[in-house]
Order: C-alpha cells, then sequence, then structure tokens
C-alpha cells in the first residue's frame, strides 16, 4: 500500500446504498483467498459497509514459492529470508450509526496491535470509493508495502498477529449480525 496514510474522516455519501449494491453484485467469492470468504460474505450482509478488496496474507520462501500459498510456516526454519505479501481488508463504511460504530471497532484492533497491525486510507481506494478503510498486518516499518522481507522468528510473529486480527474481525463482524448490524459490537 504505498499510498497508506492516516485515516480519514467519513465524510457525506449519499451514494453509499447504489454503490454498496453495485459492489455486492459484482463480488466473485471464489476469488477470495479461502479463509477470509466466510468473513468477507458476513460483511458484505451488514448493511453499512461493503469490502472493496482483500487478501489473507501469504508468507514465501525457497521450498514454497507459490505467491497464492496459504500454508502456515514450516515448523522449523527453513533458512534465508521470508517473503511476506500483506494481509488487508479495504471496506466502504457507511456513515450512520452502525457504520461510524463499525469504524471505531476496527480502530480498536488497530490499537490491540499497534506493531503488526494499521488502519488507515490508502489514496487510491479512496480517490475510488469515498470512506474506504484499509485494516492491514504487517510489520510497522513495512506498512507502506506490499511485501516485506522478513526472518523466520518475525515471520512467526507476524503469522499470530494476522491470525489474532482476523479473528477479532470475525468477532465484530459476528457481534454486529447479532445485534442487527445497528449497534456497535463491543471490541474492546
Amino acid at each position: 500500500m504505498e499510498t497508506f496514510g492516516s485515516a480519514r474522516r467519513l465524510k457525506r455519501n449519499p451514494g453509499f446504498e447504489r454503490q454498496r449494491e453495485a459492489a455486492r453484485r459484482v463480488l466473485d467469492l471464489s476469488s477470495i483467498d479461502a479463509p477470509i470468504r466466510d468473513l468477507v460474505r458476513a460483511l458484505n450482509r451488514l448493511p453499512h459497509c461493503f469490502t472493496i478488496q482483500s487478501c489473507y496474507g501469504h508468507f514465501l520462501w525457497s521450498a514454497c514459492g507459490d505467491p497464492g500459498n496459504l500454508e502456515v510456516l514450516p515448523p522449523a526454519d527453513p533458512a534465508g529470508l521470508i517473503t511476506y505479501r500483506i494481509a488487508y481488508l479495504a471496506i466502504c463504511l457507511d456513515t450512520g450509526r452502525a457504520g461510524r460504530a463499525l469504524l471505531r471497532d476496527l480502530e480498536s484492533v488497530a490499537q490491540d496491535a499497534p506493531g503488526y497491525v494499521q488502519m488507515g486510507s490508502a489514496d487510491w481506494f479512496w480517490e475510488r470509493q469515498v470512506n474506504t478503510y484499509v485494516l492491514q498486518v504487517e510489520p510497522e516499518r513495512f506498512r507502506q508495502m506490499d511485501q516485506a522481507p522478513l526472518t523466520y522468528d518475525e515471520a512467526l510473529r507476524v503469522q499470530e498477529a494476522r491470525a489474532d486480527f482476523f479473528q477479532a474481525l470475525g468477532e465484530i463482524v459476528t457481534r454486529a449480525h447479532e445485534d442487527g448490524g445497528t449497534q456497535r459490537s463491543g471490541h474492546q
């Protein structure tokens, strides 16, 4: 995310419903990484948001060069640097009460892991769709990059942060559905 920056303020968007329906019509769940497919589906069922893009995050090392690799890291250091392709979620929010509550919950996910999870706005997403926010899992020093070279030990920490990140998002979405999508989901 070379254009990743601070989260922008929500702004009025009278076209949100139309944009949401258009995005939902073209959403191809089969193109979503399998580990987060249900999360993306559930987010898109909430009336106050829709996803723009997402990636589960991929670890690549000498014996595993598949750019779409979804495997966890090997149990022992494979020697050499591991290339990490970032995990992220780009989501567009409505400006109503439920959208603002979801924004606060998403901000809290980033605050829970400040060295590894960032929330902000990427210029090119915002230019295409106002009120779009990006949450990404990546060591802070690489926050502007789509991929990063990591040592094995750091890759293990990122893998754990990624698991915690998607679990927290899942809990937020579950509570939002239980609340009918109208109340703050209460992530702490």
